[in-house]
């Protein structure tokens, strides 16, 4: 019979699948010192695995610690973008302000344009009341520079009043803890 080549998918055995066999002086296995080889190799195996698996667990916790980071990363980026668009209608809604505050002017418009426009208002009110923007700055606050920017000072002289907002110039908006723009105001200023 003759032989016929090894197929592809026939793997050949390695070197080190192959167990060799230690024989003693008379030809013999010496099934002591093949079994000692043996233990050695499996103690390499034992050490190569776990080196590999220490590798792998590292490798996997670094990879979850960076798709949290990936994750924190998007979440603080959607969030400035949120923040810069809101800002900028800021800018609209100061722009209503300006038209709502000549009340003899806004009682002059036609009564189906004003409700129109007072509707477009109240629509772009809701959007940031959706998203949790709160206007900031109140006639009687008392004065805190983190959240408004002094304009002018005006001379009162009762003491209750003394750093207390008199006048709100322009208004002031936070998203959350964070101030979108200070309130822009005139404060009491007590002098006797």
């Amino acid at each position: 019979m003759v032989d016929e080549p090894r197929k592809n998918d026939e793997a050949a055995p390695e070197e080190n699948d192959i167990v060799e066999f230690e024989f003693n002086e008379d030809g013999e296995e010496d099934l002591k010192k093949t079994l000692k080889k043996l233990r050695a190799d499996l103690k390499a195996c034992k050490k190569e695995k776990e080196e590999f698996l220490t590798g792998w667990q590292k490798e996997r916790a670094d990879f979850i610690n960076y798709k949290k980071e990936e994750d924190n990363r998007k979440a603080l980026f959607s969030e400035a973008m949120r923040e810069r668009i809101l800002t900028r209608f800021l800018s609209v809604l100061d722009s209503f302000a300006m038209a709502f505050a000549n009340k003899d002017a806004w009682e002059k418009v036609d009564p189906n344009w004003r409700r129109g426009i007072e509707h477009i208002h109240s629509q772009l009110d809701a959007v940031f009341e959706e998203y949790g923007v709160k206007p900031v700055g109140e006639v009687g606050e008392t004065f805190d520079p983190n959240i408004h920017q002094s304009i002018d000072l005006v001379s009162s002289t009762q003491k209750e009043l003394d750093h207390k907002i008199a006048e709100v110039v322009q208004k002031g908006y936070k998203l959350g803890e964070r101030i979108l723009r200070p309130a822009r105001v005139n404060v009491y200023e007590h002098k006797e």
